[in-house]
């Protein structure tokens, strides 16, 4: 099921997203995160509430995020965040950014049985490529299915930039895409993904990307800065 990165499957767009409306999987994140409050999105993160996200393993927000400017934003190491909601089928939207080396990620379908949610949920790749090692390979770039599926180059703009992903999940299908243009997609638990898993660290955790339903994470244990804002969802059936 996965195609060459920046190319639609047709067989993909034909089956699994048909329900969903390709023309809405075609539009950039931007767009989508622009029509939230209407045709069913709903907001994670206005610029005025962290209500929706709770630490890993607890019921607070842990110290060092905060809100400027509108921005959900952390400026060094702290604890990883979910939704205190959990999510099975969805698009979700969302801008970010990073500092100068920045390094972050985005999870999903994450459950709360391991240390840390990367070790559970696939994680989409925030970086600055240009400025952190991790943007030397494709696997661990920006929007790639972190060391799993790689992303194309030259989609992610440079540090302190904005940039708008989409993430799609309907059933075993996942779509990654920055800026208005699709940058992988893969299906959960075909014998391609199995053998990418077990190839990786993500073998060591028996569970890893096989819950149907968990939370979204934000990951927050890199030093840096990272800024996000305009987080929406919208549930799929």
């Amino acid at each position: 099921m996965y195609g060459k990165a920046g190319k639609r499957v047709s067989a993909f767009a034909a089956s699994a997203f048909l329900l969903i409306g390709c023309a809405s999987a075609s539009q950039n994140a931007e767009q989508a995160s622009t029509s939230a409050g209407s045709a069913g999105w709903q907001t994670l993160f206005d610029g005025t509430s962290m209500n929706a996200f709770r630490g890993y393993k607890s019921q607070t927000m842990p110290k060092g995020w905060s809100i400027v400017n509108g921005e959900l934003s952390k400026s060094g190491s702290v604890e990883d965040l979910v939704t205190r909601e959990k999510f099975a089928n969805f698009e979700l939207s969302f801008d970010w950014k990073l500092g100068p080396g920045g390094n972050g990620g985005v999870m999903y379908r994450v459950t709360e049985e391991y240390d840390h949610p990367y070790w559970s949920g696939p994680e989409y790749q925030l970086l600055d490529d240009a400025g952190h090692p991790d943007g030397k390979s494709r696997l661990t770039a920006a929007g790639s299915d972190y060391a799993l599926y790689p992303s194309p180059a030259g989609v992610v703009k440079p540090a302190d930039q904005w940039n708008s992903s989409l993430i799609v999940v309907k059933g075993n299908q996942v779509q990654h895409w920055m800026n208005g243009q699709k940058l992988l997609e893969y299906d959960l638990l075909s014998p391609d993904w199995l053998a990418k898993v077990k190839a990786s660290k993500f073998g060591a955790w028996p569970n890893y990307g096989r819950a149907t339903s968990g939370y979204i994470a934000i990951q927050g244990d890199h030093n840096g800065v990272l800024a996000m804002r305009n987080i929406k969802i919208r549930v799929l059936k």
